[in-house]
């Protein structure tokens, strides 16, 4: 078999990206900030998952952690060694914890989160000495495409309560 072209990964990559891209409009329209995230073990795709943080009333149910959980629970171990994690932003701390401690193969991600990244902008987690597994980071995947998806929805909801239509003035509006 002969090896696979830089040009056949990127598609790969990008194919995957789409279905994180996906699960995070399917967020938004559920009100919540859109993330998407994705699992792949080879060419099967085990878990997607978009944020539900405020739909299940739960502070860690973001996209990677939820897509992690139901990944695990559905080839039946926790550890994920051979799993490559799809996330349409670079993961906060939390998750890029929760990616150390499923022993993820590789982290592929869309746009910088400059306000809580943490596997480049802060922290460098995912590649930190202390830290007992590291995490091949691959960034900037449909990039645009990612964080457009970000900023029309902190846009919208700038928007919304400028006119007083928001209910929860506490969410952040970053803009990326």
């Amino acid at each position: 078999m002969l090896p696979e072209s830089a040009d056949a990964r990127m598609k790969a990559h990008e194919r995957w990206m789409r279905e994180a891209l996906r699960a995070a409009r399917g967020a938004q329209a559920r009100d919540e900030v859109p993330i998407g995230a994705c699992i792949v073990i080879g060419e099967e795709l085990v878990a997607v998952a978009g944020n539900r943080t405020r739909t299940d009333c739960d502070p860690t149910a973001h996209a990677e952690i939820v897509a992690l959980r139901d990944a695990a629970r559905k080839i039946g171990n926790y550890r994920l060694s051979e799993a490559t994690v799809y996330s349409t932003i670079e993961p906060c701390a939390m998750c890029a914890g929760a990616l150390i401690q499923a022993r993820a193969g590789l982290l592929v991600y869309g746009a910088t989160d400059e306000r809580a990244g943490a596997v480049h902008t802060h922290f460098q987690i995912c590649s930190s000495d202390q830290l007992n597994h590291r995490v091949e980071v691959i960034k900037g995947v449909l990039e645009p495409e990612c964080r457009e998806l970000m900023q029309e929805f902190f846009r919208a909801r700038r928007q919304r309560s400028e006119i007083g239509d928001l209910k929860d003035e506490s969410l952040p509006t970053s803009d990326l």
